[in-house]
C-alpha cells in the first residue's frame, strides 16, 4: 500500500491526526529543545542563530554537541565531521521507510526526510506497517514534531538572555544526560552492550593521550568497526 493510495482521505482530518500523534513527541521536545536553547546562549549563540539552526539542522542531539563542542572551543571541521557522523543514522532510517513511498515525487521525499528524527521514525515505522496513512498525516506529523522542537530552541535562547548560570537549572547536564539515556535506551543485548563500553573506553583513553575533539570521531569510527566484526564473528558461530 502506498501513501497517494490513500490520497481521497479528508485531508483536514488527516493533518488534524498527525497532529494529534506528534503531540506526545512535542511534550518531549520542547523541554529539551529549551535546554538546547539556553545552552546555545551560554556559547555565544545569538536567538537567531539558535533558532535558524533548530530550523535548518533539526537533529537534536546533533545541536547539542555542536553547542557543546562551540562551548569547547572545537575547531568547524571537527564539529562538521561529529554532527555529520551521529547524523549518519538518518540515511538508513529514510532507507527503511522508502518501500512505502513509492511514487511519491523526489521534492516530497526530499521534505519527508528531511523532518525524519529518531522519535518520528519510530511512528512512522510503526503505522506504515500496519497501514500507510496520507501523505498530509504523515507530514502534519512531521511538522508538529519540528515545530514543538524550534518553539522549546527559541523560548531557550530568549531564557538564556536573562540566565547567568545555567548550573542552577541543572540545563549544564542536559547533554551528557540526554546521551545516556540514548545509549541506554539501545543496550538491547551483550553485543550492544560491549560496544558501547568499548566506544566509551576508546574515546576516554583517546582524549588522554593527545586526541582531544577527534577523540569522539576516532572512538566512533573503531566501535562501530568492532560492533560489524563482532557480529560477523557470533554469525558465523551460528
Amino acid at each position: 500500500m502506498h501513501l497517494q493510495s490513500l490520497s481521497n482521505t479528508d485531508p483536514k482530518a488527516a493533518v488534524l491526526r498527525g497532529i494529534k500523534d506528534a503531540t506526545p513527541i512535542v511534550l518531549g521536545y520542547l523541554p529539551i529543545g529549551f535546554a538546547f536553547g539556553v545552552l546555545a546562549s551560554q556559547v555565544g549563540l545569538s536567538l537567531i542563530e539558535a533558532t535558524a539552526m533548530s530550523i535548518f539542522v533539526f537533529a537534536g542531539s546533533a545541536q547539542l554537541i555542536a553547542v557543546g563542542m562551540i562551548g569547547a572551543g572545537a575547531g568547524m571541521l571537527a564539529i562538521v565531521l561529529t554532527t555529520f557522523i551521529v547524523n549518519l543514522r538518518h540515511l538508513l532510517m529514510s532507507a527503511a521507510l522508502v518501500p512505502y513511498l513509492k511514487g511519491v515525487s523526489k521534492k516530497k521525499l526530499a521534505w519527508f526526510g528531511y523532518e525524519i528524527t529518531d522519535e518520528t521514525f519510530a511512528l512512522h515505522s510503526t503505522k506504515f506497517r500496519k497501514a500507510v496513512p496520507p501523505l498530509m498525516e504523515s507530514f502534519a506529523l512531521n511538522g508538529t514534531a519540528h515545530l514543538g522542537w524550534v518553539t522549546g530552541s527559541f523560548l531557550g535562547a530568549l531564557a538564556g538572555q536573562l540566565i547567568t548560570d545555567v548550573q542552577t537549572f541543572g540545563l549544564d547536564f542536559a547533554l551528557p544526560a540526554m546521551f545516556i539515556a540514548l545509549v541506554l535506551m539501545q543496550m538491547q543485548n551483550k553485543t550492544f552492550l560491549v560496544v558501547g563500553l568499548f566506544a566509551g573506553g576508546a574515546a576516554v583513553i583517546m582524549h588522554l593521550v593527545g586526541f582531544g575533539h577527534w577523540s569522539t570521531i576516532g572512538a566512533t569510527v573503531i566501535a562501530a568497526t568492532s560492533g560489524v566484526m563482532l557480529e560477523r564473528w557470533k554469525s558465523s558461530k551460528e
